[in-house]
């Protein structure tokens, strides 16, 4: 008589060997069957029967060429993780800007849409464009919504453990869940994320926070925001809130964009701080001045932070970069007296896409958490 708990465990451990195979090829494609076998201790059959449901799953595929000289005979047949298997959505929504980034699951960027957002909208209507920008973006590069199945959007304002809104950067948006409100029913999870938590992930996965643990990530701009890593993991805090100096005015910056102002001349298409940065890289008195005061207003904040949590970096990322040469030696100088010790201060290089690119970080580790979870219980 055949034994139910002898078949579950069967199926247990058949589920779990197949994990154990997928996540070694998502570590390292392409790999033929003896070297995923050595690698994982499993027998080779285990690993035939592996490799064969993941590909008929479509997540593994035989990849057209090895690694090294081929021997005589019949050459090893080599497997890779399927990339193109699937696809995570990152999205950025701020008070001027939405940058929607479509990656495959190797994290490549794949197709990128910038456009311009009116801060006058209301809360329904930036909902109403959010939904539609998404839409018209995967149509346009002609993927199915079935193949998304993760979704990120960064949002301006903290997010609590559950994903809702309380902040009232966007005032119709507070205490809303807007995952709930995007959900259309398909695959995926869609997850909401303060956007200075996003860019400090891109940060680390791609920026210049990659071999740093401790880190502040400043995001600046139309509003100063901060975020922070410690021994490389995000740092929220009990609320969502961990960082957000920014909302305290006796710290200045939720006045410090004000000194980015610029009355000079602009080129046709050249925005405030471009126009701003090429009259201080010229050396323009006033231009060097409104740089020096916004380091200024930055000062006290960052201060505050430097002495919390005494991180190894503090990056300078959003909006305000194009003057940042001017303005990292600026800002060191002034936290000089505020703090026991001087972080290394870098600047971006991610430009408008980092908050999107964390997006798209946050996504594919939901992915990769359902993909390569230890499914055997």
């Amino acid at each position: 008589m055949r034994n139910p708990a002898r078949g579950h465990d069967l199926i247990a451990l058949r589920r779990l060997n197949t994990t154990v195979v997928l996540r070694a090829l998502h570590r390292r494609s392409p790999q033929t069957l003896a070297g995923l076998a050595a690698g994982t201790g499993l027998s080779r059959p285990t690993v035939e029967a592996a490799v064969e449901e993941l590909t008929g799953r479509g997540l593994v595929g035989e990849s057209g060429t090895g690694t090294g000289g081929r021997p005589p005979g019949r050459p090893a047949r080599h497997f890779r993780f399927r990339t193109e298997a699937g696809y995570v959505l990152g999205v950025d929504i701020g008070l001027h800007k939405m940058v929607l980034l479509l990656a495959d699951l190797g994290g490549t960027v794949v197709a990128a849409r910038r456009d311009d957002v009116s801060p006058e909208l209301t809360g329904g209507d930036r909902l109403a464009l959010l939904r539609h920008g998404i839409e018209t973006f995967l149509a346009a590069h002609a993927i199915r919504r079935d193949a998304v199945l993760a979704r990120c959007v960064g949002v301006p304002g903290m997010v609590d453990a559950g994903g809702a809104i309380t902040s009232v950067v966007v005032p119709e948006w507070s205490g809303v869940d807007l995952a709930r409100l995007l959900d259309d029913g398909g695959p995926g999870r869609t997850l909401i994320e303060n956007d200075v938590n996003l860019a400090v992930l891109a940060e680390r996965w791609q920026g210049a926070a990659t071999l740093v643990g401790d880190v502040v990530c400043v995001l600046t701009g139309h509003r100063v925001s901060c975020g922070l890593t410690i021994d490389g993991r995000l740092h929220r805090g009990r609320r969502g809130g961990a960082g957000e100096l920014g909302m305290l005015p006796l710290l200045g910056m939720s006045t410090a964009q004000q000194a980015l102002a610029w009355p000079g001349a602009r080129g046709p298409g050249e925005s405030e701080v471009a126009a701003l940065a090429r009259a201080a890289d010229a050396g323009e008195p006033r231009a060097l001045a409104a740089v020096a005061d916004f380091a200024a207003r930055l000062a006290p904040g960052v201060a505050a932070l430097a002495l919390a949590v005494d991180p190894e970096l503090i990056v300078l990322t959003g909006g305000a970069t194009p003057v940042g040469r001017h303005l990292v030696p600026v800002l060191a100088e002034r936290l000089r007296p505020l703090t026991l010790h001087v972080p290394r201060i870098a600047l971006s290089t991610l430009g408008e896409r980092g908050v999107a690119l964390g997006a798209v970080r946050k996504a594919l580790d939901e992915v990769e958490e359902e993909l390569l979870a230890d499914t055997a219980s």
